[in-house]
This record gives C-alpha cells, structure tokens and sequence, in this order.
C-alpha cells in the first residue's frame, strides 16, 4: 500500500471567527447542539467554512470512534482532492497526527479510523456507496451531489452516533438542499450553520471588495450574500445592456496581444449547429477573448465537418500557439474522426474530452470575468455575440439552472466557448489582477 506520512507542508492556521468556533465546538458535550444528525454550513464563497467544516470533521471521528469507517465526498474525485484532501493533509501536519494515504485505492487511515474518497457527479456515483457501513460522512460542494448520492451517503451512516456534515454554497431556492433539509432543520434534527465572507477573518476589507467585485445578479446575490435565489431572466445581463464595453477589433489586440489559446468545440444535432470557438489569453490570464468562431447549422457529413476542423486549425495556428482542443464527450466518435483528420494534416494538436461541469459555474465564470472587466470578445464573431446578447434561463425548468434551448436560441456557441475554458476556469477567475 502507498504509504505518506506526516510529509505534506502543515497548514497555517490563523484565528477562527465565532461562527468559525460554532462549527468547530457544535457536536461536543455541552453544547445544544451536540445530538445533531446532521450539520450544514452554507453560504458565500470564501467564508471560511471549508477549513472549520474539515477540521471540526477530523476532530468529530477521532474522539469518538475507533476502528470505523468515514466518507468524504466531492463533486468529483478531483474537485474532492483539491478542495479537501489537500487542506486536510495540510492540517494533519500541523497538528502532527500520523496518517497513511493510498492514493491507488482512494482512502485516509488515521489513527484506527478509514476514511474512503468518492466522486458524486453522476447518479450511478450511489452505486460505490453500496455495502459500506460507516459512521459518518463529509460532503463538499454538497448542492452539486445528485439527491440520490445524498440518500445513499446518509443511509450509509448507520453506526450510533453518526453524523453527517454538508459544506456548500447556495443554489436555487427549490433546490433539494434547502427544500428538504434547510427548511426542515428543526423537524430532522440538523444543525444550520450560515456563512459570509465577515465569517472568514483571514480576508481584509480589500479583498472582500475584490470579490465582490468578481461577480454581479444572481450569482452576487449567491456567491457573496450566500442566498439561495432563482436564475431567471438574461443570463449575460451586463453583455445585453452594453455589448461594446466587450467587442473589440485587431487595434485592440495590437496594444493586447495573445499569448496563447484553446478550442472548444460542440457537436450539433437535429435542431442545433456545429460549433468551433477558439479562445485566446493575453499575459497573465488578464483577459479572455472569444477570438474566432465557427458556426454551422445545417447536417454535414462526418468528412466534411473533418475537413472544416482542420481549415480552422489551420487558420489559427497560423496565427497563434494552439495545441489544444476540448470537444463535446457526448460524440466519442465524431472525436475520433478529427483525431485522425488532424492527424493526417500533420496538425500538431491534442483533442480532450472537455469537462462538461455544472453549467451553474461555466456561467458564473463568464459573468465573472465580464463584472471585472477581463472578457473581451472579437467583432467577427457574430454567432456568439449574438448568443451573448440573447441567452436566457428557460422559466420552464424554475427548480435548476438550465439555459432556454428552444431550437431558436443558440446554445452551442457559448457550449464551445465554455468548453474552450472549462479546465482552467477556477485558476483565472480568482487570479489577483487588481
């Protein structure tokens, strides 16, 4: 077994803030809290829940059990190793609390105790819950979990004493989460914790301006006041009512010039195009700009949508450094056919399965970037400022945040432009440029 003890560099604590102490302290003796079955922390981003939540989980199993079995999840395996094994190794450090991670075999031993990773993106992720009998769970990024996974990790957790501890930031307000369990807190014995970023102490007053500067509508009113609201309405809203703060032209890439770039592509059907969007990156990531498009909408053979990649390839390697491109997993073997036609052209590029995540957060990004100035998008590229300006939530569908695709509005442009940023998203979004 691939052992790792005790070698991760220690966390850096500094003081908790009283909401901080409520989740840490919550499940001892004493406090009126202390019988809860399950705790939720939720709220806006950057507020500090994340650490008390690991820590007062890590704190929580080992006094009290020994010899059990624990879950930790995340939205995915690597969202889960990034957001909390990392910070919690970190934290193991600094306490000096030995541990042995298998990184093969996804699972933390600590002390006596087991603590087994699991990805919940999907609603077959229930299925590797299954026969594990456990005495408690953690759940990152719980309001991206499928309600099943949900069921399944608190059925699970059928040792006496278990408990359950949920981290997340806010979703819609019919949301399951807050439907089911927030609203019925006092009903299932769960303990409601709510956190902002005055929760965090660690932020000054400049930083806390920054990000709320980061975003703007429904996702302000989300990430930052940490409420649970609908999306309805225009989605690009800042797009719509002033397109030219973001359409540029090539005097604009004179003075900002592109370093490098990537291409999303998305397959079309019935009713929808195929899509190429090529995006580019100035230094540092300062901007995102939509750069080159291609738009179809109408049924092409599989050689000559081939032949249409490669031209734009082409096209724009001769322009720019673009080794990557991140196309639509739903078409395995549509891919395979632009493998093989790149590959023939002696086109020095790599196709990707994009990541195709939450829709909520490709959104959010955009909006993002536009509120803070740093989305900028090329003249040419008709298609997708027509789609910017256009795109709305379907009122249809009040329960999630799902985009109007009527067979009217053009969702596969901005399905290309995302994939074309969806690996590298959180690393430019919460890059200090100020």
């Amino acid at each position: 077994m691939a052992r790792r003890i005790r070698k991760n560099k220690a966390f850096k604590f500094k003081p908790f803030s009283p909401k901080q102490l409520k989740l840490l302290n919550f499940w001892r003796e004493g406090s009126p809290w202390h019988e809860a079955d399950i705790m939720i922390a939720d709220g806006s981003i950057r507020s500090g829940k994340t650490i008390a939540c690991i820590c007062s989980f890590l704190q929580w199993s080992q006094v009290n059990f020994n010899g059990e079995s624990f879950i930790l999840a995340g939205k995915t395996m690597g969202a889960l190793k990034r957001n909390v094994i990392k910070p919690m190794l970190q934290i193991l450090t600094a306490w000096g609390w030995n541990y042995n991670y298998n990184r093969s075999e996804n699972f933390i031993e600590i002390g006596t105790n087991t603590y087994f990773m699991y990805g919940a993106n999907t609603e077959a992720s229930q299925d590797a819950l299954q026969g594990l009998t456990a005495a408690g769970a953690y759940a990152d990024e719980a309001a991206l979990f499928p309600r099943s996974f949900v069921d399944q990790m608190i059925g699970r957790c059928s040792v006496d004493g278990a408990k359950i501890f949920l981290n997340c930031n806010p979703e819609g307000p019919h949301h399951y989460i807050k439907e089911e369990f927030i609203d019925k807190a006092k009903e299932k014995n769960i303990y409601h914790l709510h956190f902002t970023m005055d929760d965090n102490l660690t932020l000054s007053k400049k930083v806390k301006d920054r990000y709320k500067r980061m975003f703007t509508g429904v996702f302000f009113k989300r990430f930052i006041l940490g409420l649970w609201v609908a999306a309805d309405g225009l989605i690009y809203q800042l797009f719509a009512d002033n397109p030219k703060d973001y359409i540029i032209d090539d005097e604009w890439l004179k003075e900002h010039p592109i370093i490098m770039g990537t291409i999303g592509v998305d397959f079309g059907g019935t009713k929808s195009a195929h899509a190429f969007t090529f995006t580019g990156f100035t230094q540092g990531y300062r901007h995102v700009v939509t750069l080159k498009e291609y738009y179809k909408k109408k049924r092409l053979s599989p050689a000559q949508l081939e032949a249409d990649f490669v031209d734009f390839v082409k096209h724009i390697q001769s322009k720019y450094k673009c080794y990557e491109a991140y196309c639509d997993s739903a078409e395995q073997t549509l891919i395979s056919g632009l493998e093989a036609a790149v590959i023939r052209a002696g086109i020095p590029i790599e196709l990707k399965n994009a990541i195709k995540g939450p829709i909520n957060d490709r959104i959010a990004f955009y909006n993002s970037m536009m509120s803070q100035g740093r989305y900028k998008i090329h003249n040419s590229c008709t298609h997708t400022i027509r789609a910017l300006e256009e795109a709305v939530y379907d009122e249809k569908k009040p329960t999630k945040d799902v985009r109007l695709d009527d067979g009217q509005m053009n969702i596969d442009s901005l399905d290309a432009m995302e994939y074309s940023t969806e690996y590298i998203q959180d690393d430019i979004l919460y890059i200090n440029v100020a």
